[in-house]
């Protein structure tokens, strides 16, 4: 287990499977099968988002391999610019830069992240975390924006199909003026878009594997 994490963090993100934490929190949209709640951070004046849905015929192990092949995702994700794991002074850490309409500069992230496959009870839980960290060998680019405030946790299950059961919890600070209306899209279709993105690219993996051999 990676030590920029603790053990809270882990349990906490699969037990939103069971008993999502909603006190404080609004429901802001519900579309293709995707809840969306939001709560209002006074201290950014941003938004935190958290996101059930659920990838069918994908699964969970499968989701899980799939959402942390950086390689692959840079085949499916049409807004990834660069994509890399590098190690640094013994940290791993990821660079991440994300491409933003015109006429809005692109922003970048360096992350760490960290998954665990959880045995509960004899039910089988994937969990992602994710959050930014500051690597001084990877200075920020001209006319790039760097986002520093950056955090996702992901849990994923079986559906009791073939399906997966998705949570998803995430903010990020984007930095600069970001129009509302493009925050809005980007949690109203972008984060909806993604899974079915994401659902996508679970189906194609096997083909990806085996072309990249």
């Amino acid at each position: 287990m990676s030590l920029d994490f603790t053990e809270d963090e882990f349990q906490a993100a699969w037990r939103e499977l069971d008993e999502p934490q909603l006190e404080g929190w609004e429901l802001f949209t519900e579309t293709m099968g995707v809840k969306i709640y939001r709560r209002y951070s006074q201290e950014t004046g941003l938004y935190e988002y958290k996101v059930f849905g659920s990838l069918k015929n994908c699964a969970p192990d499968l989701c899980a391999e799939v959402y942390m092949d950086l390689a692959y995702r840079k085949q499916w994700d049409s807004y990834v610019k660069e994509l890399t794991e590098k190690d640094y002074d013994g940290q791993s850490a990821i660079y991440w830069e994300v491409k933003y309409p015109f006429p809005l500069s692109n922003r970048d992230y360096v992350y760490v992240r960290a998954r665990r496959d959880l045995d509960i009870e004899g039910r089988k839980i994937w969990v992602v975390l994710a959050k930014s960290c500051e690597v001084s060998q990877c200075p920020e680019k001209n006319g790039v924006i760097r986002v520093k405030d950056y955090k996702q946790s992901l849990a994923i299950e079986n559906d009791g199909d073939c399906g997966s059961k998705v949570f998803m919890n995430y903010f990020d600070n984007p930095g600069g003026m970001i129009p509302t209306w493009l925050v809005n899209w980007a949690a109203k279709s972008g984060v909806p878009g993604f899974l079915t993105d994401m659902q996508k690219a679970c189906n194609k993996y096997e083909s990806f594997c085996k072309n990249k051999k």
